[in-house]
Parts: C-alpha cells; structure tokens; sequence
C-alpha cells in the first residue's frame, strides 16, 4: 500500500498508522534549484527502488494504462512530450491514491517508417537492401530498432515517466508475433480476411502499398485538363475533366447520371478514348453529379477508388496503365516507359494536337504524398490482402450505442469514431516490406493453392503439401498495434496473471489525429477477441503547434525537440507547461515564454520551501500537530488547502488538466506564498513559542501536501523539497494523495482572513495611487459595519498594524475621524487615512469619482441581470439569491463612497 507518510499527524481524524521510521527536517536547500542534478539523481533513485513496478500491492485495486508505442525511428518530438506527459500525471496520481498501478512501456516496429530510415543509410553506403537479401537487411534493422529504442529509453528518463519497464514490449516481440499470426488465423477461418484486387494507397518510390495514415495531404497549384471524347457515330462528343491526363489510358467509360436529360439518349453509345482508340460505352451511375461541371466522369477502375467501385457496379474492364515503381506498362501505348510525370506532359502536347484538349485552368487540390518517401501516392489497382471490416465495425458500433463501449473525452469525439465506423471500407493490412510481422499465407507451387496457417509446419499438416512458400509481404503495422491493449498482458493466453488483472486498461491517452488508424481498430479487435472494450476511457488530446499555431513540421524547420526544452528549462517546467497549456482535445501552441513562466513558478515553490526549511529547524514529523487552537492564517491556509486537494481531485478524475493547473497556481502563488508565509512571519519570528510550533505544524503540513498535489506534474522538484521536510516513507511518489477532510472546512477563518486581505490590498493600493512607500508608516483608521467585523479586525489588529505598517491604528464602529481622509470601501468595512501630509484632495475626489462610476457599472450590471425575467424564472435560487447579494453589497459601497465625496467636498 502507499506510505501514509504524513497522514498520521495529529489532526483529529482517524488515521492509519505509520511504519516507516520518521525523519527530521533538513534546511539545507541550496539557494537556487539545479533541475539537471534533482533530475539525474531523483530517476536513478526511484529505478533502483522499483517504486514503478506493477504488482507491489496486491490487495489494492488495479489501474492499467498502455504507453502508445513510439515508432523505433528517431527521436521523440514535444508531441511525444505531451502525450506521456499526460499519461505519467494520471499513473503517479492512481499510485498516490493507493491503487495498484501499472504503465507499460513499449515501442512500435513501425513497419515502412523503420525500413525507409534503414534504407536511406544502406544508400548511403551504395547498397540497397535486394544487395543484402532478406536475412542480412533484417539485421541491419534489429541493430538499428536496438540503437533507437535505448535512446527513447534515455528520453522517457529525462522526461521522468513511471513506467514499469520489467514489462517492456515491442511490437514485434515473440509473444506479440504469436498473437498476431493467431488474429490472422481466426479472421481468415471466419471469413473476415481475404485476399483480393482492390485499389489502395500505393507508394511508387518505397513500391508498397500504404494505410491511409501514412499518406499526407497537401495542397498542390495543378491543373484542370477538360478534354473532348467523340462519339463512336460521329454525331458529336462528351466533355470531361481529370487533373491527372495521364490515367485516360486506363478509362473503361464515361459515366453520367440516369437523370440527366442532356445525356439520357447518350446511355448505352460507345465513345473512342482518343490516343488510344478504344471504344468504351457511356453508362448511367447515380453516384455522378449532374450539377457538377459538365455532369459526365471518365471512369478508370484501376487508378481512382471511386471508380473501381463504379466499375464493380458496372462489370467494366479494369487496365493498370502503370507499373510498381509509377512508370506507364505496356497498357500505355506510345507512353510506355515513361515516368509518370513525363507521361502527363506528353499526352497533353498529343490530346492538344488531336484537337481534343479542349482548355486547360488552375486548379488547386489535396494531392496525397507518402509520409516516408515525399513520393506522390498513387491509387493503384493491386492484390493484396483484406480486412472485412463490416462485422467487425457494427459489433463497435453496438456497443457505443447500448453503452457498453469506451467513454470519449472530450465527448464530441465519439461522433467523430461512428462516423468513420459506420462508413468503413475494408482494410488493406499486406504491406510490400520485409520489416514487420510476415503474412502466415504459404503458396503451393505446384497447385496454386493459398494456406493460411499458424506457421509452416502447420500448414504442412492441414494442406498435405509439400513444395510452399511464404508469402513475401509483411502486415500494416497498425495489424499488430490494433492489439496492443491486451496482447502486451500476455494474451492470448487468458489465464495470464496481467491480463486478469490489468485488462480491460483503464484509460488510453492519444491525439486525435489517429482517431480512425488505430484508436479504433483497437476497439473493434478487442471487442472481437476478448469480447471486452479495450479500455474505459480514451481521453483525446490535441497536437502542439508553434507559437503561430503551425503544424510542427520539418519542412517548416518549426519542430520542437523536448530535450532541448529540459536542457534549458528543466523537465517539471516542461512538463507543467504542456500538461496544463490546453483542454482536452484542444491543441497546444508552444511557446518558450510559457515555460519560462513554469519555471519560474518551480522556483517560487523552492524559494518558499526553503524559507519554511529555515524557519523548521529541528522540527521532526512527530513534532507535527495541527489539531487544538490555531490562529486565522493557519485556520484558513488548512482550509484552502482541503479546498485545493477536493478540486484537483475532482478535476484529475474529469481529466481538466488546465483547469488542474489553474488551481495549483493559484493556490500555491497567491495563498500559500503571497499570503499565508507573510501571515506566518509573526508567529514564527515572534516569542509565543506555543503559537510558533502551531504555525510550524500547518506549515509543515501544508507544505507536505502542496507538494503532493504538484508531484504528478512536477516530480522532480517536490521529491527535492519534500526529502527535506519531516516526513515518513522512502519517497513522495508513494505518499498517500490529500484527500479532502470535513474536518478542515473552516468558513469563518476564510470569511476573517478574506476580509484582513481586502483591508491590507485597499491600503496599499491607496498607498501606490497617491505614491506613498511601504516603508512609510501611516494612521490607519477602519470604521466597521458590524459587531461581528469589528471583532475580526481587533483579533486580527497584528496583521493589519504590520502589513499596512502603521504608526496608528484604530478601529471601531463609529471611531473619530479626521475631517481630510482618503478612504476605501470593503465588504464589512470602510478604511479611513488622514489626509495631512499625503495627498491631493482634489486627486482624492477625482479617483472618488472614478470608483463611483465603476460601482455604477456593477449596480446596473446586476439590476439588469436581475430584471431579466428569463434569468429570474431559470436560475437557481442560489444564484439570484447570490446576485441580489451584490446588488446590496455593491450599492452600499456605492453610498459610502458618495458620502466620502461629499465630506472632502464640504
């Protein structure tokens, strides 16, 4: 279980006992923070305890997450950062909180990715991998997957992630390659794979095909050739257009819409392709639009997705008019040979010689180029193998709707997963590689016969040949990811002790650009073979863009590289920034501004831990008692403290991770720093050493637990600080998380306290108006409304007399005033300055005036909001009782200041 490290000082409540021997304060804190030397020695600590490893406690209650593996190809960039940044925040808050928790690392092969890099080297050598063969390139790649993944390890440290690397994977490991062949298996026995000529993504420079993720869109400045195709009879011709002339030599018709009274007579007549002088018929397909430019298609079932599908509709010949590498076949005619590109400017010179070009015009399109090799992809007409995606996808889409099914945080982003799901096209999975998972197909020579099989040896046995050999293709990397929920925990073999325990995963973190690619394909193959969603709850992040908000690129030379941000900055600075920069499912922009301000956030907590070092010299954990009576600073920070944890608990289970870190600055800035050590200088430097060791407790205390509930997001520095404080347990990532305490709630402490604050902001903002300095004393008179306030301030008569530095101090109901004052007005109280000496009274009535005018402003703000009969009859009691309140709040201030007006004028 968790070390209760601190949960066992003295506070009134029931708590569990401690077991760890306890440790004395050390004030030793040098005077600024070193990241880098917190950071080495920290991680090296925590590694060698073994404090991340899963299974530590057994009785707790499990929580799971999966790291989404990055491909073993190069360094990690900031979205990486962000991403597992997430992840670590939620794991090393679940162990605080007592569970039983498990992060599993792992990397991915990254099928094309991987053997493009190895490639690119092998060509710079002046070998190519058909040099090397199959075995020998093969090795070449595990060395280099060795080399990366020991630097992603480096990376992952710097970060400081709590992953339990004692479970390790790799998409290819043995135990993933078996669950893999065994998925191919039992979808190709139930008849959901299958192997098939389709068009796909086809990259003519690494000739393979390609997932729809590694092809990236962009915007290319083309043109629009509109051409003339004749009738077979000579009665006239049709007009299409296609940006890419080169693929008419494979079209197989024009196709219009069967409404279209400008072709109905034309349905059924043969056109003559020019160039070639094939004859292909005009036909009639509802999937024309007839309100699009001159309503008839030329039709090339084997170069465009659209048209194979049309051509499967209409049985039309399907000619590839290309090879493997984007150079025309013989199908081209004159063209053959040709680079595709040098084709197209060919056949435009001959189209416009033939008299059939009939205009060219700019025309700006997405053209989609491989994410690997820039190569422009090609769809390609090709057999390859296929997922049947159908049943797959409705039994995903059942779940969603009977509830069963994942949780989308943000929510908008399930609508996002139905609607690619619900419109899915079956999944090219084969892949023209020798990296990957090879394709359990075997082929018999002498038969032609396909066996799909376990491994060779059963293929043997089922098929009773002999003379077969493996398919040459290896699987779509995203085959092998799909199943990384569970296969990491040891299935298929369901009685794993991990995959008992730790599956379904709890919560998968991932941007939402591979929403489609792999976060779904997870779902529909976890519901398929563990009859299971895959994790409860995915939670959506943006990308980080530069400060422009740019893509990150290259190209752009914008990237960001999350070493170099620790290299300058620290990691807690980096961290806390990109955690808590945005909402989820929002991107990020990056900007270096923004973790200079995290930084220096890091060094205001050490500068305040270091003042409470000092001031905690000899002060051990049994000496820490927060129970009895304590003064209103330390009623109230415990307050704000308990308020703080209930809040950033609430917000870490809703995944509002700016909203997390809103509160943390806000409390530890301005509460803890701004105010309550202020506040606590006059009982620590004081002589109440009954008053002093209260004061020493709820700082110790609140310190303790500020630390806690910032150690997700910045781990390095809270263990640094939090090893020097009074404590129990060997370190903070296994101190228990504050968890809120009624016994805490203190609203008469805040109610003092937020009226000491107004007192003390309202006199030192007259102070800075009219230019008087802190460190000359003025006579400070406060006339109170109430008993109650008046008692208030003469409690708390310490703080008001040493933090407004007066040189008197009065307070009372009606208290003697001097006939020149400058004033201010808070709630519960008015603040009285005698004018002699300081000010202007003609610039006093003037700023007066002002701050009539502004309350004004409120008065008629409310009185508005309150006349709304709309907002009247909808909201809440609470809520008009809330605003009615300032109505009478801000009109009363409204009358003293009036009255003020009135008496410096008279």
């Amino acid at each position: 279980m968790a070390d209760h490290d601190q949960n066992n000082v003295k506070t009134g409540l029931q708590e569990p006992a401690e077991t760890a021997a306890g440790q004395g304060t050390t004030s030793d804190m040098p005077t600024t923070y070193d990241p880098k030397a917190a950071e080495q020695k920290w991680y090296a600590y925590w590694m060698e305890n073994e404090f991340f490893k899963a299974g530590q406690r057994p009785d707790a209650t499990p929580y799971s997450i999966v790291i989404p593996p990055p491909n073993v190809t190069g360094m990690l960039h900031i979205g990486h950062a962000l991403d597992f940044t997430l992840q670590d925040i939620l794991i090393r808050t679940k162990r605080m909180q007592g569970f039983d928790t498990l992060w599993l690392p792992g990397t991915d092969h990254a099928g094309i990715a991987t053997q493009t890099k190895v490639e690119q080297k092998l060509r710079q050598q002046g070998i190519s991998r058909h040099d090397l063969g199959r075995e020998k390139f093969l090795e070449q790649v595990w060395d280099w997957k060795d080399q990366y993944a020991e630097t992603i390890h480096e990376q992952w440290a710097k970060m400081g992630l709590s992953l339990d690397y004692s479970r390790e994977r790799f998409t290819l490991d043995e135990g993933m390659s078996k669950g893999v062949r065994g998925v191919f298996v039992k979808l190709y026995n139930k008849g959901l794979i299958y192997r098939g000529k389709r068009i796909i993504n086809w990259d003519p420079a690494a000739r393979t095909a390609l997932s729809d993720i590694e092809v990236e869109y962009k915007e290319v400045n083309g043109h629009l050739y509109h051409l003339k195709y004749p009738l077979k009879d000579g009665s006239g011709s049709i007009t299409v257009a296609t940006t890419r002339p080169e693929t008419m030599l494979g079209d197989t018709a024009v196709a219009v819409h069967p409404e279209d009274d400008r072709y109905k007579h034309l349905i059924g007549q043969m056109l003559v392709l020019p160039i070639i002088g094939r004859e292909i018929p005009i036909i009639a397909d509802d999937y024309v639009d007839k309100e699009f430019g001159s309503g008839a298609v030329k039709i090339t079932p084997a170069h465009d997705p659209n048209d194979f599908e049309m051509g499967q509709r209409h049985n039309l010949p399907q000619i590839n008019v290309m090879d493997e590498g984007g150079t025309m076949n013989e199908e081209a005619g004159p063209y053959q040979g040709q680079d595709r590109s040098d084709c197209r400017k060919a056949i435009t010179a001959d189209l416009k010689a033939q008299g059939v070009l009939v205009s060219i015009e700019d025309h700006v399109h997405q053209v989609g180029h491989s994410e690997r090799s820039g190569a422009v992809v090609e769809p390609y007409l090709s057999t390859q193998w296929f997922v049947k995606m159908q049943p797959l996808a409705e039994a995903a889409i059942q779940a969603q709707k009977d509830g069963s099914g994942v949780n989308f945080v943000p929510e908008r982003f399930e609508r996002t997963y139905l609607n690619w799901i619900e419109n899915v096209r079956d999944w090219c999975i084969s892949r023209q590689l020798w990296w990957g998972h090879r394709i359990p197909a075997w082929y018999s020579e002498s038969t032609g016969e396909i066996v799909v099989a376990y491994d060779e040896e059963e293929a043997r046995r089922i098929s009773g040949l002999e003379d077969l050999k493996q398919d040459e293709d290896v699987l779509d990397t995203w085959f092998s990811s799909n199943l990384w929920p569970f296969a990491t925990l040891g299935w298929p073999d369901e009685s794993s002790e991990d995959y008992q325990r730790y599956y379904p995963n709890n919560v998968l973190v991932t941007g939402y650009d591979i929403i489609y690619f792999w976060v779904a394909r997870m779902i529909f193959s976890a519901l398929e073979f563990t009859g299971q969603k895959p994790f409860s709850d995915v939670l959506m992040h943006g990308l980080v863009r530069d400060a422009e908000g740019q893509k990150m690129s290259k190209s752009l030379g914008n990237g960001v590289d999350p070493l170099e941000v620790i290299e300058k900055y620290g990691a807690d600075a980096m961290r806390y920034m990109i955690s808590t920069g945005s909402t989820a499912g929002q991107d990020l922009r990056f900007r270096w501004e923004k973790v200079e301000q995290a930084r220096n956030f890091a060094n205001k907590i050490w500068n305040a831990s270091r003042f409470a070092l000092m001031n905690l010299e000899g002060v051990s954990f049994a000496d820490i008692d927060i129970t009895g009576e304590l003064n209103t600073a330390d009623y109230w920070i415990l307050h704000r403290l308990n308020e703080t944890s209930r809040e950033i608990t609430r917000l870490m289970d809703s995944y509002e991770f700016g909203e997390i870190g809103r509160q943390l600055y806000n409390f530890i800035w301005d509460d803890l720093c701004d105010w309550y050590i202020e506040f606590a200088k006059l009982s620590l430097y004081g002589t109440d050493a009954a008053a002093k060791a209260k004061t020493q407790s709820v700082l110790a205390y609140t310190l303790d637990r500020t630390l806690r509930l910032i150690h997700p997001f910045m781990p390095f520095i809270s263990e640094e600080i939090w090893q020097h404080l009074p404590h129990e347990g060997q370190t903070i990532t296994l101190a228990a998380w504050p968890e809120y305490s009624p016994a805490l709630e203190n609203p008469a402490a805040v109610a003092e306290m937020n009226l000491l604050m107004d007192v003390i902001r309202s006199v030192r903002n007259i102070r800075a108006e009219v230019n008087v300095p802190m460190s000359k004393k003025i006579e400070l008179i406060v006339k109170a409304s109430s008993e109650e306030s008046l008692s208030i301030i003469s409690r708390n008569d310490s703080y008001i007399r040493r933090f407004c530095n007066t040189s008197s101090f009065r307070a009372g109901l009606d208290p003697a005033t001097p006939e020149k004052v400058m004033s201010a007005v808070v709630t519960g109280a008015e603040l009285l300055l005698p004018l002699s000496g300081l000010i202007d009274i003609d610039q006093e009535i003037a700023r007066l005036e002002k701050e009539v005018q502004n309350l004004n402003s409120e008065v008629e703000r409310v009185e508005k909001k309150l006349g709304n009969q709309g907002f009247v009859a909808k909201a809440p009691a609470k809520v008009i009782e809330e605003e009615r309140a300032k109505q009478a709040d801000y009109s009363a201030k409204r009358d003293k200041v009036l009255a003020r007006i009135a008496e410096l004028r008279g």
